[in-house]
């Protein structure tokens, strides 16, 4: 039996840099993960895409999730962005993230260095046998030059520590020949927030979301009523929120996300390069969202 590492909205976390020196607030992270769980969120990712992983050093990731660890206390499961275009690095990444304990490893498609389906297959399960913690395959091909083919899927869905996909590729197609090929030998996460409803309608576990870090509560609420059942209640959350999750994506992740959590959290929250900030014309659009939700 495969181990399933959660149902309903996971946050792709931010990760809050001083306004100054540009270094890491650890604090501020500290308050973040006890805002989304004191907002029901299902499961947190440290270091993920949305938490700017590429700048951040080795030593910083570490910091981030004992921050993460010791602010949660068990309460949700923790997952942890160990990917890297370099093979040893991720297995090195993996490997030094499930000493900690977290539940599981967010693993991206390498990029730059673009490979076949048959590569993808084969370095997945070389850094599957090294690990024994749960592995989520994250298939962002926007971001990566690299698309996973459904066929790829089910391969990969046969190697025992291979237990999800966040599927970040759009194609909703796509996603329903992946849940046909591997029924329930893979779970899928929607890696997109506007495709939550109709990934889970086709018996996706949930969401991996941007939004989430700014409402974590709807999120859940939306994956929840799908999981119960109630579709129409889930399908009017879904339409609500949806132009707040497209400003969301206005210009790239997470660069409005990191402006709404200054609003959110009344304190700056910079980017690093070569992310800059969002466009004045785009901060009236997000702020005049956010005030419409009652969220600021």
């Amino acid at each position: 039996m495969k181990q399933h590492i959660f149902s309903g909205c996971a946050t792709a976390l931010i990760t809050p840099f001083t306004q100054d020196t540009k270094d890491v607030d650890y604090g501020l992270f500290e308050e973040i993960v006890d805002f989304q769980i004191k907002n029901k969120i299902d499961a947190l990712v440290v270091a993920g895409t949305t938490g700017e992983s590429p700048v951040l050093t080795e030593r910083e990731k570490d910091e981030l999730l004992t921050v993460a660890l010791q602010a949660n206390g068990n309460r949700v499961p923790i997952i942890m962005g160990t990917g890297s275009n370099n093979t040893e690095t991720a297995v090195r990444n993996s490997n030094a993230a499930e000493k900690k304990g977290v539940n599981g490893l967010l693993i991206v498609t390498p990029f730059y260095n673009k490979c076949t389906q048959e590569g993808v297959i084969e370095l997945y399960y070389y850094i599957a046998d090294r690990v024994s913690t749960p592995i989520i395959v994250y298939n962002v091909p926007s971001r990566t030059g690299f698309n996973i083919l459904p066929q790829t899927y089910a391969a990969l869905a046969e190697h025992k520590n291979i237990c999800a996909v966040k599927e970040a590729n759009g194609d909703i197609s796509s996603v329903a020949k992946t849940a046909a090929l591997c029924g329930n030998a893979i779970d899928i996460y929607s890696g997109n927030d506007d495709q939550t409803l109709p990934v889970m309608s086709l018996g996706g576990k949930g969401v991996i979301s941007v939004a989430a870090n700014i409402i974590p509560g709807k999120m859940h609420e939306l994956t929840e009523k799908m999981r119960s059942g109630a579709i129409h209640t889930a399908q009017q959350i879904q339409l609500e929120y949806l132009e707040l999750m497209n400003l969301l994506f206005c210009e790239t992740n997470p660069i409005p996300v990191k402006y709404a959590m200054e609003l959110l959290f009344r304190k700056e929250c910079p980017l690093r390069l070569p992310l800059t900030s969002l466009s004045e014309k785009n901060k009236e659009k997000l702020c005049s969202s956010l005030k419409a939700f009652d969220i600021i």
